[in-house]
């Protein structure tokens, strides 16, 4: 589990130092709660991962059930920040942190709806027996997960440096999906009775695409909150779902 770092920077005079204080306090529940909303939405995406390289139509499904918890967690932190902008005077440090943990909570919200999205098409395949073994699916989720996990520590730790660098693992989750993609409408073209579940695995790759770069907006995020610059790093990405 990843802590935030019990430190905030601000030096404030005695009259103001409660609500200085009390407004931290907020503000650092708020970011602990980001995190856990990460690591949940991390969580359904193995987990949709996995119910698919087994066909697990019931698993899947509990996925799906779970997507909930995280949308629950997103209107929160999206209520708590609006009453701390509504009742609190924040510096413009503490404004650039709040728009960027909102920001992030709506990024980590479709996250988890792409994870969803993989587990319906789970459902959709019925437990069917997979065309081909599904080696690519579960290496792309493999790097988006740890994606999410380096981006959820950059923003802890206020780091940058790491957020920047996901940029190039973004670039190797769009490379695999392309692979992925030749290898199966090339099954597609070989045998038409593959069509419905191959376009069900494209979709997928679409799904992991799009969370990567969805993390990579966390990543802009965590690099606009500790330097104040907005840089995209999602220039020339390959296009997914939107």
């Amino acid at each position: 589990m990843i802590h935030l770092p019990a430190w905030r920077g601000r030096h404030v005079g005695s009259d103001g130092r409660h609500l200085r204080q009390t407004f931290d306090h907020a503000l650092q529940q708020v970011e602990d709660d980001l995190l856990r909303m990460g690591t949940l939405a991390g969580q359904l995406l193995t987990r949709a991962v996995d119910a698919l390289a087994r066909s697990d139509a019931a698993a899947a499904a509990s996925v799906i059930e779970d997507d909930d918890k995280v949308d629950r967690l997103h209107l929160d932190i999206e209520r708590r920040i609006m009453s701390l902008l509504a009742t609190q005077q924040p510096m413009a440090g503490d404004l650039r942190t709040l728009a960027s943990v909102l920001a992030a909570s709506i990024d980590l919200e479709r996250f988890a709806d792409h994870a969803e999205g993989i587990a319906d098409a789970t459902v959709r395949l019925n437990s069917q027996r997979l065309v081909k073994p599904v080696v690519e699916i579960p290496y792309m989720a493999q790097i988006v997960q740890g994606m999410l996990h380096d981006v959820l520590h950059a923003s802890a730790r206020r780091d940058p440096v790491l957020a920047e660098a996901l940029a190039a693992k973004d670039d190797t989750v769009d490379a695999l999906r392309v692979q992925t993609l030749r290898v199966l409408l090339t099954y597609m073209a070989e045998n038409p009775r593959t069509i419905t579940q191959a376009l069900e695995l494209i979709l997928v790759t679409q799904h992991l695409e799009r969370a990567g770069d969805l993390v990579t907006n966390i990543a802009e995020r965590v690099i606009y909150m500790v330097t104040g610059e907005m840089r995209e790093l999602n220039i020339e990405a390959v296009g997914g779902l939107r």
